[in-house]
């Protein structure tokens, strides 16, 4: 399976901190927005991931990034010119995929969960069709709305509804099968000329291929939109790290527990990151390890 991270749009919501820069390039607490979504593949054990931007933005993500050699894994780029929508990425990515299946993740999501790992990993298991994550919110009309019968099985699913019929919102994270790009490709455009998710989703619920998995108590899931929301996941991550002493989505701590590098590649990692305090933690990891 390989990896998609959405990293464009305006960001108009975060204007004017955004007029210059990608929102997912803006910190959350202390590590770039992007590094969130980029960990949440790599725990899935996603090593080829394609970064989506825009050709103003896509420099500096290669600068931050490279072509992460460094965590063990393989990053290429694709430019969106413009908000096309987020099934849009899937029609870049096709050549990239070589028809098979996709993980793909919004830029500004952040997801945190004690046992997150095996929920990734029960939606990599799809086979044919699409898996994606509802979440309880106070907000639903901002969102992807899934309506669920009594049984727990999703009924229909609505692209930011005036009147919601769940406040069960559809996270940023979607699994596909090899299927999808053409999909997407064949969607209408919707009124704001997008390809919208919601409608690539609603195909697969159609035909009876769409898995939507509850994350309950337990886990978080925050969307960095808005001001107000960048705020509160930056305070969330001070809150967890500063409670426990690890590190929330950190790529070099995700790599090596994942294998992906050796615990020599970890302190070289390390090593231009001590000043912050971020490499002295890296370094500390080896320390503990048993």
């Amino acid at each position: 399976m390989k990896g998609i991270v959405l990293a464009g749009g305006a960001g108009t919501r975060l204007h004017p901190a955004t007029l210059a820069v990608s929102k997912q390039l803006l910190p959350v607490y202390d590590k770039p927005m992007v590094y969130y979504p980029l960990s949440v593949l790599m725990l899935a054990g996603v090593r080829e991931v394609m970064l989506v931007s825009t050709p103003h933005d896509l420099p500096l993500f290669r600068r931050l990034l490279g072509d992460g050699a460094q965590w063990g894994i393989r990053i290429a780029y694709a430019e969106q010119d413009r908000p096309r929508g987020i099934a849009h990425a899937l029609v870049l990515a096709e050549a990239f995929l070589e028809g098979g299946p996709s993980m793909l993740v919004l830029g500004d999501n952040v997801f945190h969960g004690h046992d997150l790992d095996r929920r990734l990993a029960e939606g990599r298991q799809t086979g044919a069709g699409a898996a994606v994550f509802a979440y309880r919110v106070s907000d639903p009309e901002r969102y992807g709305v899934v309506e669920f019968d009594r049984e727990g099985r999703a009924l229909s699913l609505e692209e930011k509804p005036s009147r919601p019929r769940s406040d069960w919102a559809v996270t940023g994270l979607y699994f596909y099968d090899g299927e999808a790009p053409s999909l997407a490709r064949a969607l209408a455009p919707s009124a704001r000329g997008e390809l919208e998710v919601t409608d690539l989703n609603r195909v697969y619920l159609e035909r009876g291929l769409l898995r939507v998995s509850q994350l309950g108590r337990g886990y978080a899931w925050l969307d960095t939109g808005t001001h107000d929301s960048l705020l509160e996941a930056g305070e969330f991550v001070r809150a967890i790290e500063k409670r426990t002493g690890q590190k929330v989505a950190a790529p070099e701590e995700v790599a090596w527990r994942m294998g992906f590098i050796t615990d020599a590649e970890l302190l070289a990692a390390a090593a231009p990151l001590r000043s912050s305090g971020y490499g002295r933690y890296l370094e500390r990891l080896l320390q503990r390890a048993p």
